[in-house]
């Protein structure tokens, strides 16, 4: 990995990041059942909106 430089005004930042007790606990869960079952835990669907669209994959340059 390569230096990287900061461009001007702007400033990297590499913290950790806090977890509350809930994600940590959501955390274990995940990674217990991977280890009891080596297949990833099914999670809840977002329900945000992605950028892309059925009728975005479709179009074609011409």
């Amino acid at each position: 990995m390569g230096y990287i430089k900061e461009p001007a005004g702007v400033d990297f930042v590499v913290d950790p990041t806090p977890l509350t007790a809930a994600d940590r606990k959501r955390i274990s869960e995940i990674i217990a059942h991977y280890k009891a079952t080596g297949k990833k835990m099914p999670l809840p669907k977002s329900s945000a909106k992605t950028r892309f669209t059925g009728a975005s994959k479709k179009k074609t340059l011409a």
